[in-house]
């Protein structure tokens, strides 16, 4: 799905977190957003995502303006640095939970989050709990809750924050190949250079504003 920012601008007072973005990506595209915290990359995130009102500025999904669109209906999901899972719910409630929270028949919903954590890589955990878990495989139901709801747009928060190396990379490849297998737009904002340089459209931000759009070959 095409993403289009136009002047977008989130002020607190005199306080400018992003200001007058100007920002293009394309159907499909794995996006990096570099830089270093508070240069206004996760207030970006937030109002793509609809959980932050721009103070001005326009935003457009698939050349439609969704500002006043709410986050429910705009096709995106989210992956959060702190994985954001139910801690009560096993692997496949979690997995599952945005379906039920859609109505969608329960044995439906549980045959399509083994089916997802089979993609993830989890199908033999489903009866976990979140801290029975590595931080890696919390982030891995994290996906697959995300991946779930067939979104257009990942938008994806230093997801690989609180993971060492291996998990990291591990946890990269498998955002790269659900972009490339369900042909989603991906935004992954990071502070690791060598993370952002996966990407395919690299974007570094600094106090609020686009300092480097480059689209890599």
């Amino acid at each position: 799905m095409e993403i289009k920012i136009e002047n977008l601008t989130k002020a607190y007072g005199d306080f400018k977190a992003v200001d007058n973005m100007n920002l293009n990506i394309a159907d499909g595209e794995l996006v990096g957003l570099l830089g270093p915290s508070g240069c206004g990359k996760s207030t970006t995130l937030f109002m793509l995502a609809g959980l932050n009102d721009p103070t001005s500025g326009h935003i457009y999904i698939d050349g439609k303006r969704v500002n006043e669109v709410a986050p429910a209906d705009r096709g995106i999901s989210m992956v959060f640095q702190n994985y954001a899972l139910y801690p009560h719910m096993t692997v496949a409630d979690n997995i599952m939970f945005p379906l039920i929270n859609r109505k969608v028949p329960k044995a439906e919903a549980r045959e399509r989050a083994q089916e997802m954590a089979k993609l993830v890589q989890l199908d033999h955990l489903m009866d976990r709990k979140p801290k029975a878990l590595s931080g890696g495989q919390q982030q891995r139901v994290s996906i697959g809750r995300a991946l779930i709801n067939s979104p257009t747009v990942i938008l994806a928060d230093e997801p690989t924050g609180n993971l060492d190396s291996k998990n990291s990379q591990e946890i990269m490849n498998l955002l790269r190949l659900s972009n490339e297998k369900y042909h989603q737009t991906l935004i992954i904002i990071t502070h690791d250079e060598e993370i952002a340089n996966q990407a395919k459209h690299l974007i570094r931000i600094e106090d609020g504003r686009i300092c480097r759009d480059e689209v890599i070959s």
